[in-house]
Protein backbone atom coordinates (compact mmCIF):
# COMPACT_ATOMS: atom_id res chain seq x y z
CA UNK A 1 0.00 0.00 0.00
CA UNK A 2 1.42 3.35 -1.07
CA UNK A 3 0.22 6.52 0.62
CA UNK A 4 0.19 9.48 -1.74
CA UNK A 5 -1.64 12.80 -1.85
CA UNK A 6 -0.74 13.32 -5.52
CA UNK A 7 -3.68 11.95 -7.45
CA UNK A 8 -2.29 13.31 -10.72
CA UNK A 9 0.86 11.18 -10.48
CA UNK A 10 -1.32 8.10 -9.98
CA UNK A 11 -3.67 8.57 -12.94
CA UNK A 12 -0.68 9.35 -15.17
CA UNK A 13 0.31 5.67 -14.81
CA UNK A 14 -2.93 4.27 -16.24
CA UNK A 15 -4.83 4.34 -19.53
CA UNK A 16 -8.33 4.08 -18.05
CA UNK A 17 -9.71 5.41 -14.78
CA UNK A 18 -12.88 4.04 -13.19
CA UNK A 19 -14.51 6.43 -10.71
CA UNK A 20 -17.14 5.74 -8.11
CA UNK A 21 -19.68 8.56 -7.99
CA UNK A 22 -20.80 9.44 -4.47
CA UNK A 23 -17.94 10.42 -2.20
CA UNK A 24 -15.50 10.71 -5.11
CA UNK A 25 -17.07 13.08 -7.66
CA UNK A 26 -20.03 14.36 -5.65
CA UNK A 27 -21.32 14.43 -2.10
CA UNK A 28 -24.40 15.58 -0.23
CA UNK A 29 -23.47 19.22 -0.93
CA UNK A 30 -22.93 18.81 -4.69
CA UNK A 31 -19.70 18.31 -6.61
CA UNK A 32 -16.52 17.66 -4.64
CA UNK A 33 -14.79 21.08 -4.80
CA UNK A 34 -12.23 21.15 -7.60
CA UNK A 35 -13.27 17.88 -9.25
CA UNK A 36 -13.91 19.70 -12.54
CA UNK A 37 -10.15 20.18 -12.84
CA UNK A 38 -9.60 16.43 -12.69
CA UNK A 39 -11.79 15.80 -15.71
CA UNK A 40 -10.31 18.74 -17.59
CA UNK A 41 -6.88 17.20 -17.05
CA UNK A 42 -8.03 13.74 -18.15
CA UNK A 43 -9.53 15.22 -21.31
CA UNK A 44 -6.31 17.12 -22.03
CA UNK A 45 -4.28 13.91 -21.61
CA UNK A 46 -6.73 11.85 -23.73
CA UNK A 47 -7.34 9.52 -20.80
CA UNK A 48 -10.42 7.32 -20.86
CA UNK A 49 -12.62 7.50 -17.78
CA UNK A 50 -15.90 5.97 -16.68
CA UNK A 51 -18.23 6.31 -13.73
CA UNK A 52 -18.80 2.81 -12.34
CA UNK A 53 -21.69 3.18 -9.94
CA UNK A 54 -24.23 1.20 -7.95
CA UNK A 55 -26.75 4.00 -8.55
CA UNK A 56 -29.76 2.49 -10.32
CA UNK A 57 -32.11 5.34 -9.43
CA UNK A 58 -31.95 6.97 -12.88
CA UNK A 59 -30.90 6.12 -16.42
CA UNK A 60 -27.37 6.95 -17.63
CA UNK A 61 -28.84 9.91 -19.56
CA UNK A 62 -30.49 11.26 -16.41
CA UNK A 63 -27.38 10.63 -14.29
CA UNK A 64 -25.25 12.49 -16.85
CA UNK A 65 -27.73 15.37 -16.87
CA UNK A 66 -27.47 15.60 -13.07
CA UNK A 67 -23.72 16.26 -13.46
CA UNK A 68 -24.36 18.79 -16.22
CA UNK A 69 -26.79 20.64 -13.97
CA UNK A 70 -23.99 20.92 -11.40
CA UNK A 71 -21.59 22.34 -13.99
CA UNK A 72 -19.64 19.17 -14.83
CA UNK A 73 -20.17 18.54 -18.54
CA UNK A 74 -17.33 16.06 -19.11
CA UNK A 75 -19.46 13.15 -17.89
CA UNK A 76 -21.74 12.00 -20.69
CA UNK A 77 -24.21 9.11 -20.65
CA UNK A 78 -21.78 6.79 -22.45
CA UNK A 79 -19.27 7.31 -19.62
CA UNK A 80 -21.66 5.89 -17.02
CA UNK A 81 -21.73 2.18 -16.20
CA UNK A 82 -24.45 1.42 -13.67
CA UNK A 83 -25.35 -1.78 -11.86
CA UNK A 84 -28.85 -1.27 -13.28
CA UNK A 85 -27.43 -2.17 -16.69
CA UNK A 86 -26.51 -5.64 -15.37
CA UNK A 87 -30.01 -6.12 -13.98
CA UNK A 88 -31.41 -5.31 -17.42
CA UNK A 89 -29.10 -7.86 -19.06
CA UNK A 90 -30.25 -10.53 -16.60
CA UNK A 91 -33.93 -9.83 -17.27
CA UNK A 92 -33.38 -9.88 -21.03
CA UNK A 93 -31.77 -13.32 -20.77
CA UNK A 94 -33.72 -15.00 -17.98
CA UNK A 95 -37.18 -13.40 -17.75
CA UNK A 96 -38.68 -13.32 -21.25
CA UNK A 97 -42.24 -12.36 -20.35
CA UNK A 98 -44.68 -11.39 -17.63
CA UNK A 99 -44.74 -8.57 -15.09
CA UNK A 100 -41.60 -7.27 -13.42
CA UNK A 101 -42.53 -5.66 -10.12
CA UNK A 102 -40.12 -3.12 -8.68
CA UNK A 103 -39.28 -0.99 -5.69
CA UNK A 104 -38.12 2.46 -6.75
CA UNK A 105 -39.08 5.54 -8.70
CA UNK A 106 -40.55 5.51 -12.22
CA UNK A 107 -37.18 6.88 -13.42
CA UNK A 108 -35.37 3.86 -12.03
CA UNK A 109 -37.70 1.52 -13.94
CA UNK A 110 -35.78 2.48 -17.10
CA UNK A 111 -33.41 -0.40 -16.36
CA UNK A 112 -36.08 -3.07 -16.39
CA UNK A 113 -38.06 -1.97 -19.42
CA UNK A 114 -37.77 -4.64 -22.07
CA UNK A 115 -39.72 -6.02 -24.97
CA UNK A 116 -42.20 -8.60 -23.74
CA UNK A 117 -42.07 -7.44 -20.12
CA UNK A 118 -44.50 -5.18 -18.31
CA UNK A 119 -43.07 -3.13 -15.44
CA UNK A 120 -45.21 -2.43 -12.41
CA UNK A 121 -44.49 -0.70 -9.10
CA UNK A 122 -44.93 -3.10 -6.20
CA UNK A 123 -47.83 -0.97 -4.93
CA UNK A 124 -49.90 -2.03 -7.97
CA UNK A 125 -49.42 -5.78 -7.46
CA UNK A 126 -52.72 -7.29 -6.33
CA UNK A 127 -54.70 -10.54 -6.30
CA UNK A 128 -55.68 -10.06 -9.93
CA UNK A 129 -52.15 -9.86 -11.34
CA UNK A 130 -49.87 -11.52 -8.77
CA UNK A 131 -49.69 -14.78 -10.74
CA UNK A 132 -48.31 -12.90 -13.75
CA UNK A 133 -45.38 -11.44 -11.79
CA UNK A 134 -42.15 -13.03 -13.10
CA UNK A 135 -39.55 -11.12 -11.06
CA UNK A 136 -39.09 -8.52 -8.33
CA UNK A 137 -36.35 -5.88 -8.69
CA UNK A 138 -34.96 -3.64 -5.95
CA UNK A 139 -33.93 -0.39 -7.67
CA UNK A 140 -34.10 2.62 -5.34
CA UNK A 141 -35.00 3.56 -1.77
CA UNK A 142 -37.51 6.21 -2.91
CA UNK A 143 -40.78 6.15 -4.83
CA UNK A 144 -42.79 3.83 -2.60
CA UNK A 145 -44.43 3.55 0.81
CA UNK A 146 -41.91 1.84 3.06
CA UNK A 147 -44.48 0.18 5.32
CA UNK A 148 -47.08 -1.18 2.91
CA UNK A 149 -44.82 -1.83 -0.07
CA UNK A 150 -42.07 -3.62 1.86
CA UNK A 151 -44.73 -5.87 3.33
CA UNK A 152 -46.04 -6.45 -0.19
CA UNK A 153 -42.57 -7.55 -1.27
CA UNK A 154 -42.36 -10.05 1.57
CA UNK A 155 -45.72 -11.56 0.75
CA UNK A 156 -45.10 -11.60 -2.99
CA UNK A 157 -41.93 -13.63 -2.45
CA UNK A 158 -43.73 -15.94 -0.04
CA UNK A 159 -46.44 -16.67 -2.59
CA UNK A 160 -44.43 -16.73 -5.81
CA UNK A 161 -41.24 -18.62 -6.61
CA UNK A 162 -39.66 -15.84 -8.68
CA UNK A 163 -36.19 -14.27 -8.82
CA UNK A 164 -35.54 -11.24 -6.63
CA UNK A 165 -32.91 -8.96 -8.18
CA UNK A 166 -30.99 -6.30 -6.27
CA UNK A 167 -29.77 -3.67 -8.74
CA UNK A 168 -28.05 -1.54 -6.09
CA UNK A 169 -26.22 -3.37 -3.32
CA UNK A 170 -25.41 -0.24 -1.27
CA UNK A 171 -26.70 -0.68 2.27
CA UNK A 172 -26.56 2.99 3.28
CA UNK A 173 -25.51 6.37 1.92
CA UNK A 174 -24.48 9.64 3.60
CA UNK A 175 -27.15 12.29 4.11
CA UNK A 176 -24.69 14.80 5.53
CA UNK A 177 -21.39 14.87 7.38
CA UNK A 178 -22.83 13.02 10.39
CA UNK A 179 -25.86 10.97 9.26
CA UNK A 180 -26.61 8.15 6.83
CA UNK A 181 -29.84 6.82 5.32
CA UNK A 182 -30.79 3.22 4.57
CA UNK A 183 -30.25 2.40 0.90
CA UNK A 184 -32.17 -0.13 -1.19
CA UNK A 185 -29.46 -2.77 -0.68
CA UNK A 186 -30.05 -2.59 3.07
CA UNK A 187 -33.80 -3.05 2.57
CA UNK A 188 -33.16 -6.00 0.25
CA UNK A 189 -30.93 -7.64 2.88
CA UNK A 190 -33.71 -7.34 5.46
CA UNK A 191 -36.35 -8.85 3.17
CA UNK A 192 -33.99 -11.62 2.08
CA UNK A 193 -33.51 -12.61 5.73
CA UNK A 194 -37.27 -12.57 6.34
CA UNK A 195 -38.28 -14.72 3.37
CA UNK A 196 -35.25 -17.03 3.52
CA UNK A 197 -34.54 -16.90 -0.22
CA UNK A 198 -31.26 -16.05 -1.93
CA UNK A 199 -31.43 -12.83 -3.94
CA UNK A 200 -29.50 -12.07 -7.13
CA UNK A 201 -27.21 -9.05 -6.67
CA UNK A 202 -25.53 -6.78 -9.16
CA UNK A 203 -23.11 -4.02 -8.28
CA UNK A 204 -19.85 -3.47 -6.45
CA UNK A 205 -18.14 -5.37 -4.90
CA UNK A 206 -19.40 -8.20 -7.11
CA UNK A 207 -16.91 -9.06 -9.83
CA UNK A 208 -19.69 -9.11 -12.42
CA UNK A 209 -19.86 -5.33 -12.22
CA UNK A 210 -16.20 -4.98 -13.13
CA UNK A 211 -16.37 -7.72 -15.76
CA UNK A 212 -19.30 -5.89 -17.38
CA UNK A 213 -17.35 -2.61 -17.47
CA UNK A 214 -14.17 -4.36 -18.65
CA UNK A 215 -15.99 -6.16 -21.46
CA UNK A 216 -17.63 -2.94 -22.67
CA UNK A 217 -14.20 -1.42 -23.15
CA UNK A 218 -12.65 -4.53 -24.71
CA UNK A 219 -15.39 -4.54 -27.34
CA UNK A 220 -13.78 -1.35 -28.70
CA UNK A 221 -10.08 -1.98 -28.10
CA UNK A 222 -7.66 -4.35 -26.35
CA UNK A 223 -6.82 -3.38 -22.77
CA UNK A 224 -5.08 -5.14 -19.90
CA UNK A 225 -6.32 -4.98 -16.32
CA UNK A 226 -3.00 -3.54 -15.21
CA UNK A 227 -3.78 -0.42 -17.26
CA UNK A 228 -7.02 0.32 -15.36
CA UNK A 229 -7.33 1.82 -11.89
CA UNK A 230 -10.49 1.96 -9.74
CA UNK A 231 -11.03 5.09 -7.60
CA UNK A 232 -13.49 4.85 -4.71
CA UNK A 233 -14.27 6.01 -1.20
CA UNK A 234 -15.58 2.76 0.29
CA UNK A 235 -13.40 -0.22 1.20
CA UNK A 236 -16.16 -2.85 1.14
CA UNK A 237 -17.45 -2.00 -2.36
CA UNK A 238 -15.11 0.02 -4.57
CA UNK A 239 -11.79 -1.18 -3.20
CA UNK A 240 -12.66 -4.79 -2.43
CA UNK A 241 -14.40 -5.19 -5.79
CA UNK A 242 -11.54 -3.64 -7.72
CA UNK A 243 -8.98 -5.72 -5.83
CA UNK A 244 -10.87 -8.95 -6.44
CA UNK A 245 -11.07 -8.31 -10.16
CA UNK A 246 -7.37 -7.54 -10.43
CA UNK A 247 -7.41 -3.75 -10.80
CA UNK A 248 -5.16 -1.40 -8.88
CA UNK A 249 -7.25 0.74 -6.54
CA UNK A 250 -7.21 4.23 -5.05
CA UNK A 251 -8.99 4.91 -1.77
CA UNK A 252 -9.95 8.58 -1.52
CA UNK A 253 -10.75 10.13 1.85
CA UNK A 254 -13.47 12.47 0.59
CA UNK A 255 -16.47 10.25 1.27
CA UNK A 256 -17.35 7.19 3.35
CA UNK A 257 -13.79 6.60 4.58
CA UNK A 258 -12.42 9.48 6.65
CA UNK A 259 -8.74 10.26 7.16
CA UNK A 260 -9.01 9.88 10.94
CA UNK A 261 -9.94 6.19 10.79
CA UNK A 262 -8.76 5.05 7.33
CA UNK A 263 -5.83 2.95 8.54
CA UNK A 264 -7.90 1.43 11.35
CA UNK A 265 -10.55 0.36 8.85
CA UNK A 266 -7.98 -1.06 6.48
CA UNK A 267 -6.35 -3.06 9.27
CA UNK A 268 -9.67 -4.33 10.64
CA UNK A 269 -11.14 -5.35 7.27
CA UNK A 270 -7.98 -6.54 5.58
CA UNK A 271 -9.07 -4.66 2.44
CA UNK A 272 -5.92 -2.90 1.25
CA UNK A 273 -5.98 -0.30 -1.55
CA UNK A 274 -2.99 0.16 -3.82
CA UNK A 275 -2.95 3.89 -3.03
CA UNK A 276 -4.58 6.33 -0.60
CA UNK A 277 -5.28 9.95 -1.55
CA UNK A 278 -7.02 12.82 0.16
CA UNK A 279 -9.35 13.14 -2.85
CA UNK A 280 -9.56 12.66 -6.62
CA UNK A 281 -8.93 16.35 -7.20
CA UNK A 282 -5.97 17.28 -9.39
Amino acid sequence: MQISCDFKSIVDRYDIIFFDAFGVIKNYKGLVPGIEGTFAYLEAQNKEYYIVTNDASRSPFQLAESYHNKGLHAITHDRIISSGMLAKDYLDLKVPQGIVAYLGTPDSAHYIESQGLHTLPISQVNDDNINEVSALVFLDDEGFDWFSDLNKCVNLLRKRNIPAIVANTDRAYPLNLHDVSIAIGGLANMIENIVGKKFIRFGKPDSQMFMFAYDLIRERRPIDKKNIVMVGDTLQTDIMGGNKFGFDTVLVLSGNTQKVDAKTRINSTGIVPTYICESAVI
